[in-house]
């Protein structure tokens, strides 16, 4: 949360595992939420907090007491999909709008018109909406604010509504606890050989798909020794397509952050804060053609660097132009996040800067420190201390650092280090 309003972002959702559809890495407790919630109000920015599980009675018990406790500390929206969930909001926290939230599947503008009638503020709109329907149900509904993904993850399910992980694993997507077995490599069994199997581009086809009513329309289920990830959907990224969003009434844009790393989210709340900074500003007096040139350079410089799983635009131009990523689990990831800058002093004419390491920091590694306001900051690691060592000399000098030691290391650099700095080094 700390990175994500650092590199820019307006606002951060967030829940409780009890109520939200993150169970997984999450340790979120009441505790947490207070401090959150304190935190993003001091610094002016907006938190939301997410109660969109699909509940059961036995969660309806559960609910009155936390959503009073919400009522009286006061975050800015209730991000909730259920519909009775919403009653029980409107009974113990009356003070709170409520947003619908993704998983209710909105996808229409008669839709849309329903909540705005029950007194949702904000619709964030099912992943599976186009961009003339967005244009649509703007047109139709006035008043009612829209949200839209435009960056994270594609489910192979519509809108998250999935029963993999609950029969694979008994851990219910619905419930905020999926194990994504979409991304899990699969095989045939049994294996297919000889004449049943041909070889095609270094991978064996071993079985194609054919739906009854369109004979002739064979899918390859291709696998080699690596398996295949048929079930796998590419990421959504919509970053060049932002000026459309704007125009087609999208008033709030949406990066799924969760259960990823702080050097994931500040990259990609960065590139984004950076994409509409432009669009609002400078890019005012452009035409479509020079905005999206610069769009696409930011995707470049930034997004494309990431760890992802290929990225494609989703439904946004129609529901034909999604894309699976049938080959592996991730492309990408130029670089890797080596560590996070956890403090800056200075010492003479030179600076130290004290880095939490994530991963093998080494002397002779060129690195790259991205800031949240400054440039990026690119050098040879020529000295590393202990961070007990701050300022002795070379004799105490250390080779590397690594995460999971519990040890800190000081670098010293040219120029002054922002709080929440990230280290890269390229693969």
């Amino acid at each position: 949360m700390k990175y994500a309003f650092a590199y820019g972002a307006d606002t951060v959702y967030m829940g409780m595992p009890d109520f939200s559809l993150r169970v997984r890495i999450n340790r979120f407790t009441m505790e947490d939420v207070k401090e959150a919630i304190d935190y993003a109000h001091k610094l002016k920015k907006k938190i939301y907090v997410t109660v969109n599980i699909v509940a059961h009675n036995e969660h309806l018990k559960k609910l009155p007491p936390y959503l009073k406790k919400l009522n009286k500390w006061r975050p800015d929206a209730l991000i909730i999909s259920d519909p009775g969930v919403i009653g029980v909001a409107k009974e113990n926290a009356p003070d709170l709008p409520v947003h619908l939230s993704t998983q209710a599947n909105t996808t229409n503008w008669r839709a849309v018109k329903f909540w705005k009638e029950q007194g949702v503020r904000r619709i964030i709109l099912g992943r599976e909406v186009t961009l003339e329907e967005i244009k649509e149900i703007h047109k139709k509904v006035k008043g009612i604010e829209l949200e839209y993904f435009v960056h994270g993850a594609m489910c192979m399910s519509y809108s998250g509504r999935c029963m993999l992980s609950a029969w694979l694993t008994g851990r219910s997507a619905n419930l905020g606890d999926c194990a994504q077995p979409c991304r899990w490599k699969y095989g045939l069994y049994p294996p297919q050989r000889g004449k049943r199997a041909r070889q095609a581009g270094g991978c064996y086809i071993a079985a194609e798909v054919e739906e009854s009513s369109r004979l002739g329309m064979k899918i390859p289920v291709e696998e080699d020794k690596h398996g295949t990830y048929i079930f796998n959907s590419k990421d959504m990224c919509f970053i060049e397509y932002l000026p459309e969003l704007i125009d087609a009434g999208v008033c709030s844009f949406k990066i799924e952050g969760r259960a990823k790393s702080v050097a994931y989210l500040a990259s990609a709340v960065k590139a984004y804060r950076e994409a509409l900074d432009f669009i609002c500003g400078v890019g005012t007096g452009c035409g479509l053609s020079i905005q999206r040139k610069h769009l696409k350079s930011i995707k470049k410089r930034i997004l494309d660097k990431l760890n992802h799983r290929g990225y494609a635009a989703g439904f946004l131009f129609g529901r034909d132009m999604v894309e699976q990523n049938t080959e592996n689990s991730h492309v990408g990831g130029e670089e890797e996040f080596v560590g996070e800058v956890a403090g800056c002093v200075k010492l003479g004419k030179k600076y130290q800067i004290t880095i939490r390491p994530h991963n093998a920091l080494r002397v002779g590694d060129t690195i790259r420190i991205m800031q949240p306001s400054n440039m990026d900051l690119r050098m040879t690691i020529q000295k590393m201390y202990n961070e007990d060592n701050r300022g002795i000399g070379c004799d105490l000098s250390v080779q590397s650092g690594h995460g999971g030691s519990g040890k800190n290391i000081v670098l010293e650099v040219g120029k002054k280090v922002e709080k929440f700095g990230i280290l890269f080094k390229k693969l």
